[in-house]
């Protein structure tokens, strides 16, 4: 019996990969170094504006996160030319635009996170980290960062 593919698994999930996104500045999509592929910071599709805790609910949030894991992975094709060649996410981290008094970082980030398991099953399981801002560029509600350890 074969392993079930990225590429299999992304459709059974009905995602569709956009064409990756490009730098809003000067500055590279993505660099790779040693196996690693580093991703610049993402944030979700449609340009939603706002702050957790304020504008949107953690719910909100969670598929924020979710969207910008779906633009990180459009990198990742753009930069490999197939998913296949992804050998494990290492690091996804999370910079969400939050209200003071909001608290459920961890929960907005776990779109993102489990985006990534359902993607590339064991191979998605990642170290992270999630961050409250007090403010982001273009006051996108969430900005993923993430790094990948690819084929050579």
């Amino acid at each position: 019996m074969s392993e079930e593919t990225v590429t299999n698994r992304l459709e059974a999930l009905g995602i569709v990969l956009p064409n990756a996104s490009e730098p809003m500045a000067k500055y590279a999509n993505f660099v790779k170094v040693n196996g690693l592929l580093f991703v610049s910071g993402k944030g979700p599709s449609g340009n939603p504006k706002g702050k957790l805790g304020k504008d949107y609910t953690t719910e909100e949030g969670y598929q924020f996160a979710r969207q910008a894991g779906i633009e990180v992975l459009a990198v990742l094709k753009s930069a490999l030319g197939s998913l296949e060649n992804v050998k494990r996410v290492v690091k996804i981290q999370g910079f969400v635009n939050a209200d003071p008094s909001f608290e459920e970082h961890h929960k907005v980030l776990n779109g993102c996170s489990d985006l990534m398991l359902e993607v590339f099953g064991e191979r998605g399981i990642h170290a992270r980290s999630v961050f409250g801002a007090v403010s982001v560029r273009d006051n996108l509600p969430i900005i993923v960062d993430s790094i990948f350890e690819v084929e050579e």
